[in-house]
């Protein structure tokens, strides 16, 4: 399967402007919010979860390239 996400988001070019979308839409600006109460905590519960499922591709393509699920590469190296 991680090959599909790999195939789909880093070899497809239209898979990566998808990507791309994505990342900026609900990783990049994810962050915590620290004022207005509980919609407060309701809008950073929002965006981690919006914030996980990109994770989850970055994890899928960085398993088909190698790395397990630590960022470490399968011989030991780390994922940077």
């Amino acid at each position: 399967m991680a090959g599909l996400y790999r195939d789909l988001f880093e070899v497809d070019a239209r898979g990566q402007e998808v990507f791309d979308d994505l990342y900026r839409r609900f990783f990049a600006h994810a962050r915590v919010h620290t004022t207005g109460g509980i919609d407060a905590v309701l809008k950073t519960y929002e965006a981690a979860s919006q914030k996980a499922v990109v994770q989850h591709i970055i994890n899928m393509i960085n398993l088909a390239a190698g790395a397990d699920d630590a960022g470490q590469t399968l011989n030991g190296e780390t994922d940077v």
